[in-house]
């Protein structure tokens, strides 16, 4: 995998890294005597191949410059996990070092346990000022942090309602600016300059239903995304993936996800399921809106496509739109680090830009996270923090979620709960991976039947292999040769040749699940999952 990234091109930067590491010794001592800041940049369902310091076609096509200012600043992690991908469950993983099943939060629409242990409270307990600013979507308010401005639920891109330390205001603006101002001014505003933060900054974009800011929508008119070689996926061999609900263009709405209209020169749209979204706009937001999506609307009526054609014209407008929100993200992560550089923070700031899991780009023929398969198992991750972190480090080892707080709660200094299940990356971002560093990672997804119907499954990940388990209503065991296999298309579950790796790999991830105390599968209930167990 180290070798299809481009990470662009962050080996021309190792000569600033040897200067640097000469003064990580005496710039190291003077820290230990200050806590490192933390800003925690997270948006949702940001596709690792929507980042270009990853070097994927699609950040060929679509650059983030200022996300990548933290992979040319720092550490860029090439095999980032997320134990349950959507976006509850992993947002409670990543606060409290704990896989869901421990933690409680097994799926969207449970409330999270407010009085658990997580790493903002012991980080309040060793003198830290803490924020949480944007999406939480753990229902219940917020607990851990001194300052809190969330958006109401799942919140909205246009015009969205913010719950400011409990009270609820629609605030007119587009939510991705709006987060990142409130976030620049949280700091700002800090009474006590000298005291160690850390900041949360949770972004809304680019979850569905891909409402770009204005400046942003026609932004890639004219662009054409590569086809993933899987977008016209016949599932074969692969049952579970065969019987989801997420395909982009049989299953996507039409007027609430792609903005099609009814006909040649009408603003109607079809079919779409939450209108909410689309009339919380202005007047002078409606205008505009409109106005931009017109002309293409049009043009897609007058060229009386092919059903083929068709579902490539879908890909395209979706990509545009989930691209044309990153555009804001992107600008929000540069404006956050240039606020760090110009006010003599970015030195002792640790800054980290993160994915609540990965998302489907069009592979398979999908949108959306929930499987294991690696587009919405991996996460991306990078972390920068000048003196400690080598800049332009390509980090290689098996991580995920689990792992967040711990590193956080590392680097500031405050001990680590033997019950968090996570581990600590300080030593990789320091330069050493502990020889007894894990050699697979655990995944399971509970939310089924829900949304997109994709079947309840677990399953472990080596380095080269991948075993999932699809149960409940089914049972269908898959692996795939990630080598050989990327894509995973073929499914080996049935081939002889594989039977003796299949067998270890059985082990391996029983011997994981014993570790991580997941309960016997068969003793799962409904009742369980749905309840937070």
């Amino acid at each position: 995998m180290k070798n299809s990234l481009s990470l662009l091109n962050i080996k021309l930067l190792a000569s600033v890294g040897v200067v640097a590491s000469s003064v990580f010794g005496c710039s190291r001592a003077v820290e230990e005597e200050k806590p490192p800041n933390i800003v925690f940049i997270m948006s949702d369902d940001h596709a690792f191949q929507a980042i270009s310091a990853y070097g994927h076609p699609i950040g060929q096509v679509a650059p983030t410059p200022n996300i990548d200012r933290i992979a040319q600043n720092g550490a860029i992690f090439s095999n980032t996990f997320c134990g349950n991908s959507i976006c509850g469950p992993s947002r409670a993983a990543i606060l409290t070092g704990k896989h869901s099943h421990i933690n409680g939060f097994t799926h969207n629409g449970v409330t999270f346990d407010g009085t658990k242990p997580t790493f903002p409270k012991m980080l309040q307990g060793a003198g830290y000022e803490t924020a949480m600013i944007g999406k939480w979507h753990l229902s219940g308010e917020p607990t851990g942090f001194d300052y809190w401005n969330i958006l109401d639920d799942q919140g909205s891109y246009y015009n969205p309602d913010f719950i400011k330390m409990g009270d609820t205001t629609r605030v007119t603006g587009y939510a991705t600016d709006l987060i990142t101002e409130y976030s620049i001014n949280w700091l700002e505003r800090r009474a006590d300059k000298e005291q160690p933060f850390c900041l949360m900054v949770h972004h809304k974009a680019p979850h569905r239903n891909w409402m770009p800011a204005l400046r942003h929508v026609n932004k890639y008119d004219g662009v054409k995304f590569p086809l993933p070689d899987t977008y016209f996926d016949d599932y074969s061999g692969r049952l579970a993936a065969a019987e989801q609900e997420m395909n982009i263009y049989r299953d996507m709405y039409e007027g609430h996800d792609l903005k099609m209209s009814v006909e040649k020169g009408s603003d109607s749209l079809r079919y779409n399921r939450w209108p909410g979204e689309f009339t919380r706009m202005n007047s002078e937001q409606d205008s505009i809106w409109k106005s931009s999506y017109r002309p293409d609307n049009d043009a897609f009526h007058e060229a009386a496509m092919s059903k083929l054609e068709v579902a490539e014209w879908k890909y395209q407008r979706y990509m545009h739109d989930y691209m044309g929100c990153i555009a804001s993200v992107d600008e929000g992560v540069g404006k956050v680090l240039d606020y760090l550089e110009e006010n003599g923070l970015a030195d002792n700031t640790i800054v980290v830009y993160t994915s609540d899991q990965g998302f489907y780009l069009g592979e398979h023929g999908w949108f959306d996270k929930r499987f294991m398969y690696e587009p919405s198992f991996r996460m991306p991750l990078l972390i920068s923090y000048p003196g400690h972190i080598e800049k332009g480090k390509v980090i290689d080892a098996l991580t995920q979620n689990i792992d967040f707080a711990e590193t956080f709660l590392d680097f500031a200094g405050v001990s680590v709960p033997e019950d968090m299940q996570g581990r600590s990356l300080r030593p990789m971002l320091e330069g050493e991976e502990p020889s007894d560093w894990r050699q697979s990672v655990y995944y399971h997804y509970y939310e089924y039947p829900g949304f997109h119907m994709v079947k309840r499954h677990y399953g472990i990940r080596t380095e080269r292999y991948k075993l999932i388990h699809f149960y409940n209503d089914i049972d269908q065991w898959e692996l795939y040769d990630l080598e050989k296999d990327p894509d995973e298309m073929n499914n080996l579950i049935n081939d002889a040749a594989f039977d003796e790796k299949e067998a270890s790999l059985r082990q391996k991830l029983d011997s994981l699940m014993r570790f991580y105390q997941v309960p016997p599968i068969n003793q799962w209930k409904d009742e369980d999952i749905w309840a937070g167990h």
